[in-house]
């Protein structure tokens, strides 16, 4: 009688093994799946085109637009022509660095057109009170000045990108009197700091240190510290009144070049970035 027991309990197991192999996996694969389905996760993905992916330093940020700029071989202070695309095509942006209108608009986390004027108003009274620029400089006005939206890409890292408005004296002021006028500046669409300006003013060259002048905006921009040009060559420049600076750019044998000058006659103040 316990032989029969034992070989029926046996049986029993052997059944309960045989129907565990077999619907086991399944019901536990059903299991799995609710706690899975009808439950909405997230997951950050990279993308290969524009977008705020990496947090780019002030330096990398200087670097980047230093480059798009160059690669515009513009002269000069009335700064006028771009590259107008339709719409940003990262994928038939030719060369290392592309400077483009940005016809898409902000993309919400960036100063818009309703903004970019008390924006730059506001930073342009930090410039005056860190004797950046002279206190005589007026406030800018939307009915004197255009505002564009432009991308400063690194075309073969598009993520490596910088958004910038750039704000000039319109075309039909240009001939009007510019005395302690701003004419053209770049300013970061993020937080609306001054990359580059040119300004005129009753200030003389020798009114103005550009050492002082350079740490200052340095400072403001939260950059490294400068370091004086070395191999200046004067014939890259259309005044006397200069001096160079060189900052980290991005990468370890990377920099970039500003540029503190002044046109002499028409007392023309200008920092401009370069490579």
């Amino acid at each position: 009688m316990k032989k029969y027991a034992l070989n029926l309990a046996l049986l029993a197991l052997t059944i309960l093994a045989v129907l565990i192999s077999i619907w086991g996996p399944e019901a536990l694969a059903r299991y799995q799946d609710r706690d899975v389905l009808n439950r909405i996760r997230t997951q950050e993905e990279e993308t290969g085109g524009e977008g705020y992916r990496y947090q780019l330093s002030s330096n990398d940020k200087l670097y980047i637009l230093s480059r798009c700029l160059d690669s515009q071989s513009i002269q000069g202070t009335e700064q006028s022509l771009r590259t107008r695309q339709p719409e940003t095509d990262y994928q038939e942006l030719t060369g290392d660095y592309a400077f483009v209108v940005n016809h898409n608009g902000p993309s919400g986390r960036e100063i818009t057109d309703e903004e970019i004027y008390a924006t730059a108003n506001e930073e342009i009274d930090v410039l005056r009170q860190l004797g950046i620029l002279p206190d005589t400089v007026k406030e800018v006005q939307a009915g004197a000045y255009e505002a564009t939206l432009y991308s400063a890409i690194d075309v073969p890292e598009p993520r490596n990108n910088v958004a910038v408005w750039k704000l000039s004296l319109v075309g039909s002021l240009q001939n009007a009197n510019k005395e302690n006028r701003l004419l053209d500046a770049y300013i970061d669409a993020d937080d609306g700091k001054i990359y580059e300006f040119y300004v005129r003013s009753q200030l003389k060259w020798e009114d103005i240190d550009p050492d002082e002048l350079i740490t200052a905006w340095s400072s403001y921009m939260g950059l490294t510290a400068p370091e004086a040009y070395e191999n200046d060559n004067p014939l890259i420049e259309t005044t006397p009144y200069y001096r160079k600076y060189v900052f980290a750019g991005m990468g370890d044998d990377s920099t970039t070049v500003v540029t503190v000058g002044f046109y002499d006659g028409i007392n023309e103040l200008f920092l401009k970035i370069s490579k």
